[in-house]
């Protein structure tokens, strides 16, 4: 693809500026904001990526993908302002499930410790998981929001905090996961998955592009389980005082 014919593909920025305006939708902004940002921002991390891999240390790898757990950090804990701690809650959630699924990856040789497979299955993992935890905590500060009075009552009967939250909890959690189980059920029949895509225009043969589209599947369906989880465990305890009375921040 020439600059010209990525030029051309404005047309798809074209049309929703034009419904918008036709509907007056107010989106006009917003999605010129988009547009330009993602233009910025893909642009300059192509060329950071090209040096990246040229020099293959694990320093920029590091650096990189430092980057990207620090960035999704800041977005879920706009989300979660209502549970104490939550951004280190996050960064430490992200930081699991990253050394995790690399681990798992690079110790079992499933693919090799290099800038070329470690930066993109991170963003991939890193992403997967910042969605999951906005899901996770949308979910449940609604669930101790729309059963506080439950919770209380439990706690008011000397039940633990524990015990108080774990339904809730339990369903935080459960939500949470649906999309990503629900998705993977259609995946080759609706939709034929981004990085399968890719590989395939690219020319890669289409078999070894599912290969790998699988191992993003079964590594997102292992982020999905592990960042709810782990995100709601460490959540849940600091919603209680020493008193066993429930508590949040900004109320």
């Amino acid at each position: 693809m020439t600059y010209g014919t990525l030029a051309l593909t404005l047309i798809f920025v074209l049309i929703p500026l034009v419904l918008s305006k036709t509907l007056r939708l107010d989106l006009e902004k917003d999605t010129l904001v988009a547009t330009i940002r993602s233009i910025i921002q893909l642009i300059a991390i192509g060329y950071i990526l090209k040096f990246v891999f040229e020099s293959d240390s694990w320093i920029y790898i590091f650096l990189m993908v430092a980057l990207m757990i620090i960035a999704a950090t800041l977005n879920v804990r706009k989300k979660g302002k209502s549970i104490p701690g939550i951004t280190w809650k996050v960064a430490v959630t992200l930081v699991f499930v990253e050394v995790l699924t690399q681990g798992i990856l690079i110790g079992f040789s499933i693919t090799p410790p290099t800038a070329q497979y470690v930066i993109p299955i991170s963003g991939m993992v890193i992403g997967n998981s910042m969605v999951l935890a906005i899901l996770f905590l949308n979910r449940f500060t609604a669930e101790i929001e729309s059963h506080e009075d439950q919770i209380e009552l439990i706690l008011s009967l000397g039940g633990t905090p524990k015990q108080a939250i774990h339904t809730r909890l339990m369903q935080a959690i459960k939500t949470s996961m649906i999309p990503t189980i629900e998705s993977q059920k259609t995946m080759g029949l609706v939709q034929l998955p981004g990085m399968m895509s890719g590989q395939i225009i690219a020319g890669a043969d289409p078999i070894q592009a599912v290969q790998f589209q699988l191992l993003i599947v079964f590594l997102i369906l292992t982020t999905a389980a592990v960042t709810s989880i782990a995100l709601g465990f460490l959540s849940y305890p600091t919603l209680f005082n020493q008193r066993y009375q429930l508590i949040q921040e900004g109320r």
